[in-house]
């Protein structure tokens, strides 16, 4: 019967349109405790001379958040960290808001409590797919669980590195931690983990590739595995891994291929055991351009192996795809007609 918060990471960007979406569930807020907390910003810098750009046209454009490992030193500055410790809360579960699979488990929970651990990492055995992903290693030099990203990689390295049979598990990033041993750490270091920073190079207009190229500079909240004495890690099956990071995934989660329980779970239905794998081209990038194609929702992916689509189709209502379909490119728009059957046997 304990009152289980929910919180939101929020980032300038999406904090308006979360509590928005909130606002439609009344009976989540828990006494003491805010529905969300605001992550921190810093400017894009310019890759030619490393100085914050400027954009007249979008102000804001010119800030980004500074990923997700900025969560430890929001967590203190927001003062979120101190209410969940005066409220009687002792461990967090976090993850991405992408990942559908990612349930507070109390099997996890009481595992992890019962392991007196300050940190643990939920992570899955890797496949083909998760060959350019990061995943777990052992540092040598001390025998600490490491997050090792693509981006920290040496180029002579690549290889070992996709080798799903020597580095055999990632890092879903479900984290959990003992907010006891979080709060300590983060007053020695003045709220700063010290984690590994990575560069990403965008447009500072997403939407337009023409703007100019800029750096962001970011950090991982799984990175701090390597941070806490006694970090540890546990296998999970693959159901607690389910990202939605493009319209491919959208489209397979919008799908009859999934189902939601009556516990609020998204699972395959039937006997699958993998999702079809959707591939969509860059018509799709965007989310409204996403609908537009869709606009009777999803099709039928529940027989589908795996789709394909190239060029600038629409989809008509009651569309099945079955097997594996690829959907070439034409030279004008095209429209794949109500109740249509792609059947690629």
């Amino acid at each position: 019967d304990v009152a289980l918060p929910l919180l939101f990471m929020d980032s300038f960007r999406t904090r308006d349109d979360t509590l928005a979406a909130l606002a439609a569930h009344p009976d989540l807020p828990v006494d003491g405790v805010p529905l969300d907390f605001l992550q921190n910003s810093e400017p894009k810098l310019r890759t030619d001379d490393l100085t914050p750009v400027a954009w007249p046209d979008d102000p804001e454009l010119e800030w980004c958040p500074p990923g997700h490992g900025d969560l430890y030193t929001a967590l203190v500055t927001s003062g979120v960290l101190s209410r969940l410790r005066d409220a009687g809360y002792r461990y967090l579960f976090v993850s991405n808001s992408d990942n559908l699979g990612a349930t507070p488990d109390p099997r996890l929970a009481a595992w992890f409590a019962g392991t007196g651990r300050p940190f643990a990492s939920e992570s899955c055995r890797r496949t083909g797919m998760d060959r350019k992903g990061g995943h777990l290693a052992r540092r040598r030099s001390d025998g600490r669980l490491v997050l090792r990203e693509s981006a920290q990689t040496r180029p002579r390295d690549a290889d070992a590195f996709a080798d799903i049979e020597r580095h055999r598990f990632f890092n879903t990033n479900n984290l959990w931690l003992d907010l006891d041993t979080v709060a300590a750490r983060l007053d020695e270091t003045d709220g700063g983990l010290g984690l590994p920073v990575t560069r990403n190079t965008k447009t500072v207009d997403p939407t337009d590739p023409s703007s100019p190229d800029v750096i962001q500079i970011e950090t991982a909240m799984g990175a701090a595995i390597a941070v806490f004495d006694g970090a540890t890690a546990i296998e999970v099956e693959r159901s607690r891994f389910l990202p939605v990071k493009t319209t491919s995934d959208l489209l397979v989660l919008r799908s009859d291929a999934y189902e939601m329980t009556d516990d609020g779970e998204v699972r395959l239905v039937g006997s699958r055991s993998d999702a079809p794998l959707v591939d969509l081209d860059g018509h799709y990038k965007l989310i409204a351009d996403f609908d537009a194609r869709f606009p009777h929702g999803a099709p039928s992916l529940v027989a589908c192996d795996s789709l394909t689509v190239r060029g600038d189709w629409t989809f008509g209502a009651d569309v099945t795809v079955r097997g594996d379909v690829t959907v070439t490119a034409a030279d004008a728009p095209g429209r794949i007609p109500d109740g249509t059957v792609l059947d690629g046997a």
